[in-house]
């Protein structure tokens, strides 16, 4: 039997945040409006935002569209891997502020452990000559760049900072530099890719796991796979709701994304996976292979298990 109750978790900063949250990346202009007023009219209380995603300005009409109070809401955007200089992230995060039409955000997050320098042909994704990334490898982004966060967490411009796909390397690193603990490390997390270390090693340091892909992503076999259709017709529910009590059931926030009234409501929805349950869909990787859906062409490593 499933249940539209949607619990909480608490952040290192004692505040609250809604398990379920809407995603807002690829989702199309004209689309993403709409999404964000039926989700917050729905009963979603939490929107995955980034500066990255271009559509932060649908975003900010469809929170004003809805009627919904801010203080009711719970935002987080993204300062992207151009942005991350001295004279271009607070800019990234008024922009960012500016846009969604709110005055600060309750979480900000590093989008990506590595830089990229901007340039005037194209400061969103610089290429270098021969077609590839112009990554800047010399910033070291744990002493240099998560400062600058945690100099905009100070002026209250976010009530929370974090980081997104960041490894047990990474994480260890940041935790003997940073002064502001981050609040979250979002990452892709589904039972193709249950990453249980990294699991174990936020938690076990008080950073809250928010998962992006939870159902795989578009085209991918995860909601498909035959072990999960089993456990949903078990319990009388779609597989996405499979999915999304899996993540929830680890204590972890997850984020799916949809642009669909119907399934934005079923998203809501979860279900009390069994032991069994649990153990069948976090053996998957095991059985199915280890497969991460979200890579980008960076050209580095980021230390992850599967050597990502």
């Amino acid at each position: 039997m499933s249940t539209t109750t949607i619990p909480s978790f608490k952040l290192n900063t004692g505040a609250d945040i809604p398990a379920i949250g809407l995603g807002t990346w690829q989702s199309k202009p004209g689309e993403v409006r709409e999404a964000v007023k039926v989700a917050l009219e729905t009963g979603y209380r939490h929107l995955d935002c980034a500066w990255a995603y271009k559509n932060e300005a649908e975003v900010g009409q469809g929170i004003k569209d809805s009627g919904v109070p801010r203080s009711e809401i719970f935002i987080t955007t993204k300062i992207f891997v151009s942005n991350y200089y001295p004279d271009r992230l607070e800019k990234s995060l008024d922009e960012s502020l500016s846009l969604l039409g709110v005055d600060y955000v309750d979480l900000l997050l590093l989008h990506w452990p590595i830089a990229l320098r901007p340039n005037a042909a194209d400061d969103f994704i610089p290429l270098k000559p021969d077609g590839t990334r112009d990554t800047n490898l010399d910033l070291d982004i744990n002493r240099e760049v998560y400062p600058l966060l945690e100099a905009v967490y100070k002026k209250g411009k976010a009530r929370a900072i974090g980081v997104s796909n960041w490894s047990v390397p990474k994480l260890e690193d940041l935790l003997t530099v940073c002064k502001v603990k981050p609040a979250v490390n979002q990452v892709e997390l589904h039972p193709y890719l249950p990453q249980p270390k990294l699991v174990a090693f936020c938690q076990s340091n008080d950073i809250l796991v928010q998962a992006y892909s939870p159902l795989g992503s578009s085209g991918s076999p995860v909601r498909e796979d035959e072990e999960v259709v089993k456990i949903a017709k078990k319990h009388g529910v779609d597989a996405g709701t499979v999915l999304i009590s899996f993540a929830v059931k680890r204590d972890i926030v997850v984020l799916p994304k949809s642009v669909t009234a119907s399934r934005i409501k079923a998203n809501l929805a979860l279900v009390d996976l069994d032991a069994e349950d649990m153990k069948t869909l976090l053996g998957l990787s095991d059985v199915r292979g280890v497969t991460r859906y979200t890579k980008g062409a960076w050209g580095v490593k980021f230390g992850f298990e599967d050597g990502f």
